[in-house]
């Protein structure tokens, strides 16, 4: 991503973009990664997309596509668009996706522009036909790849690192799995992968299993999602995960499991658990609502507040909100509300529309909060300057006192495996002590979870979690072989 983009990023307002407004100016959140959504041998399996996608709408606001096959024919078709899953499919849309078989993707881009010609799954013709890639996550060697490849005559249509798959499986004279398998082998960092082409389903994840992906079955057809929520909503039945290093190939002759690469360390994203994944899905078989209940309790064991109320900043703080108050039996009330109907319109270009701006999407119940005293849930903080804003929206509202408690580590590391995150440098958990940043946000006081305080939430009553996670952004300890110096890229 060039300085220029990193300084002015384009936010998507629905009609137009809007350039030159700061970070800083607006919500200090981590930016969900992409969602991913495929579907094989089941009828119509584009309104299966559809819905699939919709449920996954969480992870990517930006734009949305699907492509679809029909098997006898291996008639291929796309469409992609900028915007929500509905605005960018009608009826007349899906119709002209007929087939048995689609990858659907919905995305927020990290690194390259937010134009159509970025949105997923990126569509290709190749020497065997057609070629269909989407993907969540990031490939932390793309820049070095696409120079590599570039200097061999490949010419880059986008400016999505996916693209350097599509370009490592087209150069390989080997059969399309076999190429596929050497693509995959090449390439570093977290990745859920959809590769179809007219008559092929490729699904893979990366070797530690970062980016979360599932297998659902629907009578004699598969479904796979980047969340179980998305199998619920279609009504297909949850069948495993994805294992990291797997490589599944789906035709007509079945499923086949094949591996790419063995698995050294499995280390699934922190963060999923903590704030990206719907509360209603499950990650290695451990449901997210339960888990930030526990992250909850432990934060109160903790770090007890004597208060009146707790209430937790929607809608992810939410069930780690009640599982504080369950621990230390203080009231939890709806003392923030979030208004889940401002969408993307409400940034705009001047600072005093952006604060009104921020309370569009946020507000405080005064009359639960009038003359109390506040504990607020987070799961994180990032630059630190929604957690001020927040924290001086209930002081606003009459709190006497907000104390802060955050149901993850200290984020101090930027993310190099498909989440929108600062450099180092502006991470507030980076530069400044705890109570340094307490200062800076206003808070009478604030905690966080500690790191084995979050491992044992997340594993609930397996005793020891052996399952593992990426706590890079807590500790420093990447999975993979990372470039600091070099400037964050993203799949999506």
């Amino acid at each position: 991503m060039s300085d220029e983009i990193r300084q002015l990023p384009k936010l998507w307002t629905g009609d137009h973009y809007n350039e030159g407004i700061g970070r800083d100016d607006i919500f200090d959140k981590l930016r969900e990664e992409c969602g991913v959504f495929g579907v094989f041998n089941v009828p119509n399996a584009c309104s299966l997309g559809y819905y699939g996608l919709h449920a996954l709408q969480h992870r990517g606001e930006e734009s949305a596509g699907m492509a679809a096959v029909e098997s006898a024919s291996g008639h291929f078709t796309y469409h992609r668009g900028m915007g929500l899953v509905k605005e960018v499919f009608d009826q007349s849309k899906l119709e002209g996706l007929p087939g048995d078989r689609v990858i659907g993707h919905v995305r927020y881009s990290t690194a390259g522009e937010s134009k159509l010609g970025n949105a997923q799954p990126l569509i290709f013709k190749y020497r065997d036909g057609d070629l269909g890639v989407a993907t969540n996550g990031n490939i932390v060697n793309a820049p070095s790849i696409r120079k590599e490849l570039e200097s061999q005559g490949s010419i880059f249509q986008t400016t999505s690192d996916t693209e350097v798959i599509a370009h490592l499986i087209a150069r390989s004279n080997k059969d399309f799995v076999s190429a596929a398998k050497d693509a995959l082998q090449r390439i570093i960092g977290g990745f859920a992968f959809l590769i179809m082409t007219n008559d092929k389903l490729l699904v893979a994840s990366d070797p530690h299993g970062l980016r979360p992906l599932v297998m659902g079955r629907m009578n004699d057809g598969y479904v796979f999602a980047s969340e179980t929520c998305a199998l619920e909503t279609v009504g297909a039945e949850y069948e495993r995960d994805v294992q990291p290093g797997e490589l599944l190939i789906l035709d007509s002759g079945g499923l086949r499991v094949d591996r790419f690469e063995k698995l050294e360390r499995r280390a699934t994203c922190a963060m999923e658990y903590i704030y990206f994944a719907r509360p209603d899905s499950d990650i290695n078989g451990i449901n997210l609502h339960s888990a930030r209940k526990r992250m909850g309790r432990q934060l109160a064991l903790e770090s007890f507040i004597d208060a009146d109320i707790v209430t937790g900043v929607p809608d992810s703080s939410i069930s780690a909100a009640i599982g504080y108050a369950e621990q230390t039996g203080i009231p939890y009330e709806l003392g923030l509300i979030k208004n889940k109907y401002t969408g993307r319109t409400f940034i705009q270009p001047s600072q005093e529309l952006r604060e009104k701006g921020v309370k569009m999407k946020l507000s405080a119940v005064r009359k639960v909060v009038a003359g109390k005293r506040v504990v607020m849930i987070d799961d994180s903080i990032v630059r630190g300057t929604t957690s001020l804003r927040i924290v001086n929206m209930l002081r606003e509202a009459g709190a006497t006192e907000v104390h802060v408690c955050i149901t993850s580590p200290p984020f101090k590391n930027p993310c190099y495996y498909g989440i929108d995150t600062p450099d180092r440098k502006e991470l507030i958990a980076s530069q400044k002590t705890v109570e340094e940043i307490r200062q800076a946000i206003n808070a009478d006081s604030l905690y966080f979870l500690s790191n084995d305080g979050f491992v044992e939430a997340v594993g609930g009553n397996d005793g020891e979690y052996n399952r593992g996670m990426c706590l890079a952004c807590f500790d420093n300890d990447y999975p993979t072989p990372v470039d600091p110096t070099s400037e964050k890229s993203c799949s999506c």
